[in-house]
């Protein structure tokens, strides 16, 4: 069987991957709520940290970090 996810070259997955995302998101958002802008800046880069060593892959993080600034292909 073949793997039709989104694949780029690095591995990095962008197929849609959350089984609720809308889920996902409100609890983004509900982690922000009541925070000043350097607290929520402040939990933005723990998350950021946790998440990139859950991924564990450093060309997987590059790849990521370019999608996210608009410079993937």
């Amino acid at each position: 069987m073949t793997d039709t996810r989104d694949l780029a070259p690095s591995g990095l997955d962008t197929s849609p991957r959350l089984p609720d995302p809308d889920r996902a998101y409100r609890a983004l958002i509900d982690a922000h709520r009541g925070l000043t802008d350097e607290e929520s800046a402040a939990l933005n880069t723990r998350l950021v940290l946790i998440l990139a060593n859950q991924v564990g892959d450093e060309t997987v993080l590059e790849e990521a970090i370019a999608l996210a600034k608009g410079e993937a292909g």
